[in-house]
């Protein structure tokens, strides 16, 4: 096979979904046109007309965010005619998924460059909205009627494993909030963000920094929220991503036509792999992925020096991270913090991952390889490991 690399990948910040959120009056489509102009800016060695494929995941295709995305926004950001694009739902996994089939397609010398990324309105079109879910999931037993709620899915987990209390999950969020302020405070997190003008009641503005953050959250404030999913449940808004708004977008290529071009090599694609559980159990769908990842990778889950894991709720993380015996508190996840206090896009996380594992490795050469792994909607899991290219043997195992 050949080498696949991670060249670049850039986000809009993120914004509260709703009518108070920052991008009320933005487009969907719009918001995946200004982070894929901002990719193409940051990459002048990129020739566009050797773009072979552009892959743009969204949840929920109406409106403005349909009509094949990849598509349309890959016209409206200036990309040649002849470049062709496609849109993809694997829910919260869409950005994840057009990374890995479109690095799947350049391993296999079928494509040499190729943008993958995704896009949520979650203000415009929340989850499942006009959707209509076949009656059989529900009447023939296949599917619990609340499977459908992720929420309800999260609080299982916390019946299934009853050492995920909601002191820790509380603990969890709390610490994603103090590490996502801390990578602020240092520049890291706003170095990979696209600005975006934005129109409201009071007139233009421009979204610099994302907008959910809650810096100062304590476990005095956390443990008085409200669990909306069960009376005297787990879940709260305090151990939860937000709804959010906001696009992804990356770039990848072969290694041999990076070099050829003089593009940067952030990452390498080792493996991936995507998996399925019971959708009533959602958020253990990473454990089986990451196993499927690291078996077809030849490793084992201590060679993972970095994880990039998305926080859909705290006991998710929870879950993996305790089947793999890796503490709460680990330095090795989620470093820069989470869609805790970042905010989860559903179909554009993927991808955000990916951008702060890529930082992650800029400055760890002792670590040789790391993933980036999520929990996705109706039960599946999916997760990409990618090898350090910073790696300094010497420095580390």
């Amino acid at each position: 096979m050949r080498e696949v690399v991670f060249v670049d990948g850039v986000r809009t910040p993120f914004g509260r979904a709703g009518e108070k959120g920052m991008y009320w009056g933005t487009r969907a489509d719009d918001l995946a046109v200004k982070a894929l102009q901002g990719l193409i800016e940051r990459n002048p060695n990129l020739p566009l007309d050797r773009v072979d494929d552009v892959g743009i995941a969204a949840t929920t295709q109406q409106g403005d965010q349909g009509l094949t995305l990849g598509r349309s926004v890959a016209i409206l950001a200036g990309l040649p005619v002849t470049v062709p694009g496609f849109a993809l739902d694997r829910m919260c996994a869409g950005a994840l998924t057009t990374s890995a089939f479109m690095g799947g397609a350049i391993g296999a010398g079928q494509y040499d460059i190729a943008i993958a990324g995704g896009v949520e309105h979650m203000g415009r079109h929340p989850i499942g909205i006009g959707a209509d879910p076949n009656p059989r999931f529900v009447s023939e037993r296949i599917v619990s009627p609340d499977a459908l709620n992720m929420g309800i899915t999260a609080e299982r987990l916390h019946d299934r494993f009853p050492e995920l209390t909601k002191e820790r999950a509380d603990r969890f969020g709390m610490r994603s909030q103090e590490l996502v302020q801390a990578a602020y405070d240092r520049g890291d997190i706003q170095k990979d963000l696209v600005p975006i003008a934005t129109q409201s009641s009071a007139g233009w503005g421009l979204a610099t920094e994302d907008e959910g953050r809650r810096p100062g959250t304590t476990m005095e404030a956390l443990a008085g929220l409200k669990t909306p999913f069960r009376p005297h449940g787990r879940v709260s808004a305090g151990n939860a991503s937000p709804l959010t708004d906001g696009a992804t977008m990356g770039l990848l290529a072969g290694a041999d036509t990076a070099k050829e071009l003089g593009l940067t090599t952030k990452m390498k694609l080792v493996s991936f792999a995507f998996a399925g559980v019971a959708p009533e159990v959602m958020g253990l769908g990473p454990v089986p992925s990451t196993e499927k990842a690291l078996k077809r990778a030849g490793l084992s889950i201590t060679d993972i020096g970095l994880f990039e894991l998305n926080e859909a709720f705290a006991v998710q993380v929870l879950s993996f991270t305790d089947h793999f015996g890796i503490a709460d508190d680990d330095p090795r996840v989620n470093p820069w913090g989470g869609a805790i206090a970042l905010g989860h896009p559903l179909a554009a996380s993927g991808t955000r991952l990916m951008l702060q594992l890529a930082r992650h490795f800029e400055e760890r050469p002792d670590v040789r390889y790391g993933l980036t792994a999520m929990c996705v909607g109706l039960g599946q899991g999916g997760t990409i490991i990618w090898e350090n290219p910073y790696f300094d043997g010497k420095k580390g195992k």
